[in-house]
């Protein structure tokens, strides 16, 4: 192309832009006057873009070929070809020019509709559904049109409900989700700031004079705790009302002090169970009052207590007999199932969401069996001298640690079984030491974490079957432990609470007790901890002394971190003011709740 044939194409360019530019114009006011919303796309003037640009990318394409395809090109019989062909210097640099003139041209001019595309509203909703909230946020700043559909209520509703904010309400409850969402995202950042630096409010529930703490066990911020002289009681620290209301147990009345141990204590949302030494199993209502709704009683005593976490399931373990319980549809309690096991039940565990027939997993010495209600026990794992040092379930795998023995040891390990096809799916470490503890219903997806002997807290990957982290945790082993997206809180044998940022591998806290830690439970804003003694009697004169309640007879702890200034709450009982005054500071966990070796 020479500089004649340039200057002629730039003309009609200029031209061409031009008139589009003055029939975009035009289509505006028109389409203004008719109705306000923004005109249809203008015929003709994609494709006049369009062949622009495919003219400019052929210029620049024949500019760069090689010289010798452009040499054979001029020989060419053709004149008018050989008079029409520029030197390939002259070529290249105009069309360059050229390429980088439309470029310019391009962005300057403003009719090229990319937006003005009419769809429904509600293929657009479908469309934007797919976007994250940081996607919601760049579309909105496109156009007005955009920013409409980008903050629809429906799509923030919907992220809600993914990130898990809000998760039982409906779209009808809030005016701007939006906002919601922020507000959301702005307290899971404080609470995790609080449970990082240790911020929040510490309370040591109360304990029973001239009692040794046996079990414990909480849901949702609800505790039970059974004792030696049979008492049980529960707090529920939502409310941050710590007098707890004692569970009859419709005992003799005559025969003071002569109760029987509390041996296990499960609660769910709704119901309180609690089995003592001498066989004897109550179940409480949580809503109707403080006697039980149901007493069964066992010919010998109880090693091991179940209940579901949603729904009104009871399993119990005596002798050889394992027992499923649940009330029938006039709410009157019976007897669901009944199995016959080999040996005596070490663990037990309902698995959730079962639908009509409780399923649930027992584990006696070296055999784990499957117990179906509508089914008889079924062994889902058995080899021969290697017993089963811990257990836990969820909707679908079974996870439970298994000693090796023998002459040869071929390293304990964890097992992961599907509980659908009853077959083994992984079998994951190679430790020295026994597990002591798993947790895999409460662990993130794909991820499960577990405790062991050898003092270390490991994170396995149920997809790669690896250990992903592992951590030396507890000096004297790991007696607790849970994570979730982020964290790890692991207790051990010496008494230590530790909470770890597992993704950057660092302990950010710790607090200590006397007692071994036998459990842990916490959510996004509040932590349950419960120390539990080897001993159950008890060894004081003084049966009101505070410190030799605190050395002797256990301890639970509550935190709670959704909470900057409720400094009159965060110290310890014995130190609280007798008088109501209202803090105006904030305090550390650090400094309210010391480090304690007593």
């Amino acid at each position: 192309m020479d500089d004649h044939s340039l200057d002629e194409f730039r003309r009609r360019w200029q031209e061409e832009l031009a008139q589009a530019q003055a029939v975009r114009k035009r289509r505006r006011t028109e389409a203004a006057e008719r109705r306000p919303r923004r005109p249809e796309v203008a015929p003709g003037r994609g494709e006049q873009a369009s062949g622009y640009l495919a003219l400019a990318q052929g210029l620049l394409e024949g500019a760069g070929r090689p010289p010798a395809a452009r040499a054979t090109r001029a020989e060419r019989p053709d004149a008018a070809s050989r008079s029409r062909s520029p030197p390939a210097r002259e070529g290249a640099g105009g069309g360059e020019q050229l390429v980088d003139q439309l470029i310019r041209d391009l962005n300057e001019m403003d009719d090229v509709p990319f937006f003005d595309i009419q769809l429904p509203y509600e293929l657009a909703i479908n469309i934007f559904q797919y976007l994250d909230r940081k996607d919601l946020g760049r579309c909105a700043q496109v156009s007005k049109t955009w920013k409409v559909i980008a903050e629809d209520e429906v799509l923030w509703y919907r992220l809600c409900q993914q990130e898990g904010h809000l998760p039982e309400s409906s779209i009808s409850d809030y005016s701007c989700w939006k906002l919601i969402f922020q507000e959301c995202r702005a307290k899971e950042h404080m609470l995790r700031t609080n449970w990082k630096n240790r911020k929040g409010a510490v309370s040591e529930l109360e304990h029973i004079p001239d009692a040794v703490l046996c079990d414990v066990h909480s849901h949702d911020g609800v505790v039970i705790a059974g004792y030696t002289s049979g008492d049980v009681r529960v707090w529920d620290t939502r409310t941050w009302d710590y007098t707890a209301p004692f569970l009859d147990s419709e005992y003799e009345e005559d025969e003071p002090g002569m109760q029987p141990y509390v041996s296990f204590v499960r609660i769910n949302s709704s119901l309180a169970v609690a089995a003592y030494e001498d066989g004897f199993l109550n179940i409480w209502d949580l809503r109707t009052g403080k006697y039980p709704i149901h007493r069964l009683e066992h010919d010998a005593r109880i090693q091991a207590l179940a209940l579901s976490q949603d729904d009104a399931t009871v399993a119990t373990a005596s002798a050889f007999d394992v027992v499923m319980l649940r009330p029938n549809e006039e709410g009157y309690w019976q007897i669901a199932a009944e199995f016959e096991v080999q040996k005596l039940v070490d663990y037990l565990e309902i698995v959730p969401d079962t639908g009509r027939y409780p399923v649930a997993v027992a584990t006696a010495g070296d055999l784990v069996y499957l117990l179906k209600a509508d089914d008889s026990a079924r062994t889902l794992h058995y080899v021969y001298g290697q017993p089963v040092t811990c257990l836990d379930v969820s909707a679908n795998q079974a996870a439970f640690g298994v000693k090796s023995l023998g002459w040869v040891h071929e390293g304990n390990k964890i097992l992961v079984y599907s509980l659908e096809a009853e077959r083994c799916l992984s079998k994951l470490g190679n430790a020295l030491g026994d597990f002591t503890c798993v947790s895999l219903r409460d662990s993130p997806p794909h991820l499960m974490v577990s405790g062991n002997m050898d003092r270390r807290v490991r994170i396995h990957d149920l997809r790669t079957d690896k250990i992903a982290l592992s951590i030396s945790a507890h000096q004297l082993g790991v007696s607790a432990v849970q994570m979730d997206d982020w964290k790890i809180v692991s207790g051990g044998e010496e008494g230590l609470v530790s909470v770890w940022d597992y993704r950057m591998n660092q302990k950010l806290w710790e607090v200590h007790s006397r007692h071994p830690v036998r459990h842990i439970a916490f959510n996004s804003h509040s932590l349950i901890t419960a120390h539990v003694p080897y001993e159950r009697a008890v060894r004081s004169a003084d049966p009101d002394s505070f410190t030799t309640h605190r050395r002797h007879r256990g301890l639970i702890h509550a935190y709670e971190f959704a909470v900057d200034q409720l400094a009159f709450q965060s110290a310890l009982p014995i130190c609280r003011p007798s008088c109501d005054t209202m803090a105006g500071c904030s305090y550390d966990l650090a400094l309210t709740f010391p480090h304690s070796t007593v």
